[in-house]
């Protein structure tokens, strides 16, 4: 492993590893079938704005960054921002690829971890009088959730409950499709549904269950100082019996296509009650 010259200070920040079975890069190898067993709180960042979010984060901390040669120069406000004890290893496409395990052609990556995780118990009673929060029941689609919370960052809800069958929103594709907001909004993955339902009803929210079957449009809705945003996952929605005891809403569209996309209308009802509406 030799140090690589350039033109950051400190030089010796910036290791240029020629090596793909270095054992600095072993937390980078085989992405794809590491992501599918877990990273022990830990994630991959990707990409030059996800570093940007993970760089800021309070909730997380990088670990250390993986650069493609060419990609030096074009990251040296990041790198200079950068704890002086947070390595920053630099090889070639080759070797990037070699122990990814495909073409990684942002040629920037990060490993994370993730800080003490808070309960949804802990979350809400954190939150101001106003506030706004979406709930994911069921959600297991990695995109589904990336938009989600790039979505809940664009309209600034307080943050996300996730119940524990929901995939998790560190996963590096969820990440990447969030464009780092999973990484920014406040969010807490564990419980059942119903668990969750009784935290926001003990900290005084009002609950809003998303359906196209709901009995009145998000328009007719009124909105309320604490509100809370129920989403489940395509086809099966949310749970019957919850279905029953909560209010119900529907996002009007059209009677021969009532299909809509769960991410699509997370970002609908979410604007419809954000402070911007």
């Amino acid at each position: 492993m030799a140090e690589l010259k350039g033109a950051f200070r400190p030089e010796e920040r910036v290791l240029k590893i020629d090596d793909a079975g270095d054992p600095c890069l072993l937390p980078y190898r085989d992405i794809r079938e590491r992501d599918l067993v877990g990273r022990h709180q830990r994630f991959i960042a990707e990409g030059k704005v996800v570093l940007n979010v993970l760089l800021s984060s309070a909730r997380f901390e990088p670990e250390s960054i993986l650069v493609l040669e060419n990609r030096l120069n074009g990251l040296e406000p990041q790198l200079r921002l950068c704890p002086e004890e947070l390595p920053v290893y630099c090889v070639s496409q080759a070797i990037m690829d070699e122990i990814a395990g495909f073409h990684v052609h942002r040629g920037i990556l990060a490993i994370g971890r993730r800080k003490a995780t808070p309960s949804a118990s802990e979350l809400l009673s954190g939150l101001p009088e106003r506030a706004l929060v979406a709930v994911l029941c069921g959600i297991s689609n990695h995109d589904n959730v990336g938009s989600i919370f790039r979505n809940a960052a664009a309209f600034e809800a307080d943050c996300i409950l996730m119940d524990e069958t929901s995939c998790d929103p560190l996963y590096r594709k969820a990440i990447r499709v969030s464009v780092g907001a999973a990484l920014k909004v406040p969010y807490a993955r564990q419980g059942s549904i119903d668990e969750i339902v009784a935290a926001l009803a003990q900290e005084g929210f009002e609950m809003l269950a998303l359906s196209p079957s709901g009995a009145l449009s998000i328009y007719d809705a009124p909105p309320a100082p604490r509100l809370a945003l129920l989403f489940g996952t395509e086809g099966e929605g949310l749970p019957k019996p919850l279905m029953e005891k909560l209010r119900t809403a529907r996002i009007p569209m059209s009677q021969d296509f009532d299909s809509l996309n769960v991410a699509t209308a997370s970002g609908i009802a979410l604007s419809r009650f954000s402070r911007f509406a």
